[in-house]
């Protein structure tokens, strides 16, 4: 299944670990015992789950619950030994153990909760047809919500281990890219990070390049279009990735007769719109013919109201516990320098809309003429847009910053609809032109206050990724992926990754 000529660039290893290629194991062995393992393991947290339920609703001296009614663990017990099997045909029936879900990131979270979900239907379904299978409603509850947490916790820490495995050369597969142009390139820079992308990317098909002759950097050309089905047999290749917009459409329908219906490697299209299609598409038919219609905005219906819901049910209590330390800081800037407590910053929003975007004044007010003092200065704002040691910012701006303190007033922008909590980093006006055909992807989304950029290091991330975390995030946003941001942000901020 593995190649020897699994790149450095693709796993991410040293020279001294990127020489194992595990060939002796039979093609999706690994997958097999990593769906055994996890099946075990999510038999055993959906026990531990019903347990802690029962812990809960009968053991603890809540006044929720009302003490009367049945409690005996006997019964409950032997309601285990049904409960348990049920709900893992739950998730063996919604896929939940198919490598398509394994490894998936936050898309598995959003995936289990909805099993978790259906398996709690299925069993108060069973609970009303069969008079002797009852239980507390307290209970039941607890333990959907238990047997949600545990099992997501089960699955976090063996998708660490297959993380793990994966820069060994586990639960990889080879994958090649047909047709070389600027998307393909583009495509490749994306799905070289093997521990995301499950790929191992192997290089090119292309007529028009020179069979073995490096394309960019760690991947070469290897052969044309005539030699593709000799490259995925030789090469073992299990996922063919053709770049639509490098083929024509003889080409595409040619390579589609040979590897579209076989029982070999997977053949997949890209849209030939990479720049743009981060918002998604819909499909309409016009008198039978099919028509893609591309969203305006990355976030629709029912993402859009959970995305406002967690937004505003977070923000309107942290204003309200935060109003003291507003006070405080307010003196505390106006004591250390003259000028405004609030600077604003003129920013891109949905669509370019312009706004304001509220920080905590953390500079002083001649900072610009302070700063042509320093031509070193003045050229790394230039080259990176962020400067370490500014002599424009204050002694209480430099505390602000390293605490991050200074950035609480955007928590105004999320309640005015204009920022999000969790989102992309904020672009002014003059930045957009540095993202070239990015740009247009990262005005779908309201900016965020945290996001993949934050979490990931902030001002010590370089431009060129801060462009990739974020548009990762908004081509993979669900709201599971707003929460374990949320939570990644705390450590961040405690611990000042980039912070200056």
């Amino acid at each position: 299944m593995r190649s020897s000529t699994i790149t450095q660039k693709n796993l991410g290893l040293d020279e001294s670990q990127k020489k194992v290629s595990w060939r002796f194991l039979p093609p999706g062995f690994e997958w097999h015992i990593f769906a055994a393992a996890l099946l075990l393991v999510d038999a055993i947290n959906i026990g531990l789950a019903l347990r802690f339920a029962y812990f809960v609703r009968f053991e603890l001296p809540l006044p929720l619950f009302d003490p009367l009614g049945v409690s005996s663990i006997d019964h409950y017990q032997g309601l285990v030994v049904y409960i348990v099997p049920i709900w893992l045909v739950i998730f063996l029936l919604r896929g939940m153990y198919h490598r398509t879900i394994l490894m998936g990131g936050i898309h598995e979270y959003h995936h289990l909760f909805w099993s978790t979900t259906l398996a709690l239907i299925v069993i108060i379904s069973v609970g009303f047809f069969e008079p002797g299978f009852f239980f507390a409603r307290g209970w039941i509850l607890i333990a959907w919500l238990s047997t949600f947490l545990f099992t997501a916790l089960g699955r976090f820490i063996l998708r660490r281990v297959g993380y793990y495995l994966r820069t060994r050369g586990f639960f990889l597969s080879n994958a090649i890219i047909v047709g070389y142009n600027d998307e393909a390139a583009t495509m490749a820079e994306q799905l070289a990070y093997a521990r995301n992308s499950g790929l191992a990317l192997m290089g090119f098909v292309d007529n028009h390049l020179v069979p073995g002759k490096p394309v960019i950097k760690g991947f070469s050309c290897l052969g044309g279009l005539d030699s593709l089905g000799e490259i995925v047999r030789s090469k073992k290749v299990e996922e063919i990735i053709l770049t639509s917009s490098a083929l024509t459409r003889e080409e595409i329908l040619a390579i589609f007769e040979e590897h579209g219906i076989s029982n070999g490697a997977k053949l997949r299209l890209s849209s030939g719109l990479y720049e743009i299609i981060t918002t998604g598409l819909r499909v309409r038919e016009y008198a039978w013919v099919p028509l893609v219609e591309i969203n305006k905005v990355r976030l629709t219906g029912a993402d859009r109201i959970l995305k406002t819901i967690l937004d505003y049910g977070l923000t309107i209590p942290a204003v309200l516990v935060l109003l003291p330390i507003f006070l405080t800081i307010s003196a505390f800037i106006k004591l250390n320098s003259p000028g405004p407590i609030i600077h604003r910053r003129r920013v891109l929003g949905v669509n370019g809309k312009e706004f304001d975007a509220f920080k905590f004044r953390t500079m002083h007010i001649n900072g610009d003429e302070l700063l042509t003092r320093f031509p070193d200065k003045l050229a790394e704002l230039a080259r990176t847009h962020k400067i370490k040691e500014d002599p424009r910012v204050t002694a209480a701006g430099h505390f602000l910053r390293k605490t991050s303190l200074d950035e609480l007033p955007q928590l105004f922008n999320v309640l005015r609809n204009e920022m999000s909590l969790v989102g992309p980093r904020m672009i002014s006006p003059e930045e957009i032109g540095e993202y070239t055909k990015w740009g247009i992807n990262l005005l779908t989304v309201k900016p965020g206050i945290t996001g993949k950029w934050q979490v990931s290091g902030r001002s010590d991330v370089t431009y060129q990724e801060r462009v990739r975390l974020d548009m990762y995030y908004i081509r993979n946003w669900n709201i599971w992926l707003d929460l374990q941001l949320l939570l990644q942000t705390i450590p961040a901020v405690i611990f000042r990754r980039g912070a200056y």
